[in-house]
């Protein structure tokens, strides 16, 4: 039946074939944005991945076999990296989209805070599996899905589980984990002996990020665009509150939670933690701060903001990962499609500022790290010792967390792991780096944040 005989049917009738319609994944917006031609197809576009071949055109709006509706989407095979405020919205848009087969990895549990923007939670589902409870909810609701839940941290996948997929959307809120995935994706990429890489070794990731009324969206195509790590200086350091600070000088509502939590705490309790998931023990932070607060004449403790300060909360607003989520989708659809151009390659959204959005292309790094064979080279005194380094590459522009180094020659400076290793090589820590390198060696530099990405740093002496 036509799309226009719908006005002879009875609304009973419509609602029915629609909900049979539903029932198959099928969206027939988009089957009719597949089955013709574009103007603006992928290959006329910065980023061109693939050129757009329109489905053959539907003999009705509502065929009755699954064939007349395969599309690249029913194919397709996607990676959700987060199942919180934006990882929720990414998988309903992805169902609404006709998207089959899905998996979606978190290693968070649901929180009752969670409730009032993670729509596909309840609270009877407290407690559990963030990555499990969105899957069997999906599921449910939209039996066309296949969505596979993983509960768990990201870094105990293998490459290869990465390597499976057509596309990755993450959707986390951590700058560590989205620096670990990126980098373990740029490290699929496959050369041949001409230096030459293999497209199907190329996985894009859609990364998507929130924060109170703002947002950004990106296209990253890694060792083509730039990378997450890339643009890692613009995110600033995570705050932190100097200890004769909170201690002595309390200036600010942030500094009466964090004595209250620094120290009053394991002073009150020596024998537990603080379970910033615990009502009880964020109700005592709470007061105690608000008693300090009294004392120092500060104004501005509230519980909301305790539970910000203890927990690191960015304040989410459902309607920006609403937002973000749909346009991390629309990335995939073109993608996958290539029905349309993808974006080249950061968009921002600044709805603190009004509904509108800023794009523009985030060139690649000539030294990053990650996605290009740069030699970073650093200049140094002779008298600095080992240990100076590593504080170098942790608080300087690599922004290491455990770095580990070895030199050209084979020799291990230090290692993080092991212990046995590290035992081994603590010693050259207080050493000078001079006594340990010549001047011009290329040191080989390690840590999990960039998993199996080696960063060379060649050394020079003042």
């Amino acid at each position: 039946m036509a799309g226009n005989d719908l006005d002879n049917l009875k609304p009973m009738e419509v609602d029915t074939r629609r909900s049979s319609e539903n029932a198959r994944g099928i969206r027939g917006s988009l089957l009719t944005l597949l089955s013709r031609p574009s103007p603006f197809g992928n290959e006329t576009g910065p980023l061109a991945c693939g050129e757009f071949e329109p489905l053959p055109k539907l003999s009705s709006c509502y065929a009755t076999t699954a064939s007349d509706h395969e599309s690249p989407l029913t194919k397709a095979k996607i990676l959700v990296v987060g199942a919180g405020g934006l990882g929720c919205e990414i998988l309903k848009n992805l169902a609404m989209s006709g998207v089959r087969d899905v998996d979606v990895i978190d290693l968070d549990s649901i929180d009752v805070t969670n409730l009032n923007r993670q729509f596909l939670f309840r609270q009877r589902d407290v407690g559990t599996s963030k990555a499990k409870t969105a899957a069997a909810f999906i599921n449910e609701r939209c039996p066309w899905m296949s969505v596979t839940a993983h509960h768990g941290m990201i870094q105990d996948k293998e490459p290869s589980f990465y390597s499976s997929f057509d596309c990755i959307i993450s959707g986390l809120d951590n700058v560590e984990a989205r620096r670990w995935l990126n980098a373990t994706v740029v490290g699929l990429v496959e050369f041949d002996d001409d230096g030459d890489m293999d497209p199907a070794s190329i996985i894009p990731i859609i990364d998507g990020g929130t924060e109170g009324f703002s947002g950004q969206a990106r296209f990253i195509l890694p060792r083509i665009t730039s990378c997450f790590e890339c643009t890692i200086d613009a995110f600033p350091p995570q705050i932190a509150f100097p200890l004769c600070t909170i201690a002595e000088t309390p200036r600010k509502p942030e500094h009466c939670i964090a004595y209250a939590s620094i120290l009053q705490w394991p002073r009150e309790f020596h024998d537990k933690k603080l379970d910033s998931d615990d009502p009880d023990d964020m109700k005592w932070v709470y007061e105690k701060a608000l008693e300090r607060a009294k004392q120092y004449n500060i104004d501005g403790v509230t519980y909301m903001l305790t539970m910000g300060v203890v927990k690191n909360i960015i304040p989410a607003v459902a309607s920006t990962n609403a937002i973000i989520a749909a346009a991390c989708v629309n990335e995939a659809i073109k993608y996958i499609t290539f029905c349309s151009q993808n974006l080249n390659s950061y968009m921002m959204y600044m709805g603190s500022e009004g509904v509108h959005c800023h794009t523009f292309a985030y060139e690649q790094k000539d030294d990053c790290p990650v996605c290009t064979s740069t030699v970073q080279k650093m200049t140094i005194s002779k008298t600095t010792t080992l240990n100076e380094l590593l504080q170098e590459f942790r608080a300087g522009p690599l922004r290491l967390k455990s770095p580990s180094l070895v030199s050209s020659g084979g020799k291990t400076l230090y290692m993080q792991k092991p212990p046995a290793l590290e035992k081994a090589t603590r010693s050259n820590l207080d050493k000078p780096v001079s006594s340990l390198v010549e001047s011009g060696e290329e040191l080989t530099v390690t840590d999990p944040l960039l998993e199996s990405i080696a960063v060379g740093v060649s050394i020079t002496f003042e």
